[in-house]
């Protein structure tokens, strides 16, 4: 795998508001909803992802600095080590390889201490050994009520090893982004490997996400968009009122500010209501009272289209 830093796009010694940056515009162009038949995209996407998820985590980004895990997060071999080395531990036949000389007043805890950075060996790693690899990751797949995704309510994970967890969901969640969980993967003699949980938002029947904003068609009666009403409106957070004003038509739009979800850059989006007004069919009232408005009869409304 690459780097991870220039799977981003980025170099070394980027800021997290650098990494998180670069995820986000990348996720966007290789997410798998543009992308249903392109596999290429599809795998960019899980590198990217992948990616951001260890280097938007402190400690294990420090670690993956200094050199002590890979890109998989896997703990690297000492310093010169190479598997099948002779006795010497240090690549090629015995012998051979790395060479120490000492001068007089020589002192191998300062080689050592120089070699394991300041005498801090790396954890599973110890001097000559085959480091010790850690557990297995564990890939879940889950899926989030949408309204549960627009308002970040925690979702409970039950693990292959029974045990029970509840996952925060962070803003700005997307179908499709993974979420790791540090140490909840298989055991290993180098510690627990991670559980890796993407995350697929259900579709709803009539809300409909756009970016961070939340769409709905509202039906509403011929009488309160000419007189205009205070009418019940659902959102992802449960019901509230809405000021249709007089004059109003269908197609118009409507905004309740911060209903919609939440940001990964803070805030909230909105949720854009747009009126569709439900005429009823068969209603002999009606018709006549449409039949005796002269005025409206004669209004063209498509005038401004030119026909």
């Amino acid at each position: 795998m690459a780097d991870l830093y220039s799977t981003l796009g980025l170099k070394r010694g980027a800021s997290e508001a650098d990494i998180k940056k670069a995820y986000r515009k990348l996720a966007k162009e290789l997410h798998p909803d543009r992308n249903k038949d392109n596999a290429e995209a599809s795998s960019r996407f899980s590198e990217v992802t992948h990616a951001y998820d260890l280097l938007s985590d402190a400690d294990k980004r420090a670690q993956y600095d200094r050199g002590e895990i890979d890109e998989q997060g896997n703990p690297r071999a000492p310093f010169g080590y190479s598997p099948g080395a002779g006795r010497g531990g240090f690549g090629g036949p015995r012998g051979e390889g790395v060479h120490f000389e000492f001068g007089e007043g020589g002192d191998f805890g300062d080689i050592f201490s120089d070699l394991f950075n300041g005498g801090q060996r790396r954890r599973g790693s110890p001097f000559g050994q085959r480091p010790q690899r850690r557990g297995a990751d564990v890939a879940y797949r889950l899926q989030v009520l949408f309204e549960e995704a627009a308002a970040l309510k925690p979702q409970r994970v039950t693990l292959s090893n029974g045990k029970t967890i509840d996952l925060k969901l962070p803003p700005g969640i997307e179908s499709g982004r993974q979420m790791r969980l540090s140490g909840q993967g298989e055991v290993g003699p180098g510690g627990n490997g991670d559980a890796l949980v993407t995350i697929e938002i259900a579709p709803h029947r009539f809300f409909k996400r756009d970016g961070d904003d939340v769409r709905l068609d509202l039906p509403v009666r011929l009488d309160e968009v000419v007189l205009g009403a205070k009418v019940k409106v659902p959102t992802v957070e449960g019901a509230v009122m809405l000021t249709v004003p007089a004059g109003s038509t269908s197609g118009r739009t409507l905004r309740l500010k911060e209903r919609g979800f939440h940001r990964a850059t803070g805030g909230r989006g909105d949720q854009l209501v747009t009126l569709m007004v439900d005429v009823p069919g068969g209603d002999a009232e009606l018709e006549s009272f449409v039949k005796q408005w002269e005025s409206e009869r004669s209004r063209n409304p498509r005038a401004s289209l030119g026909v």
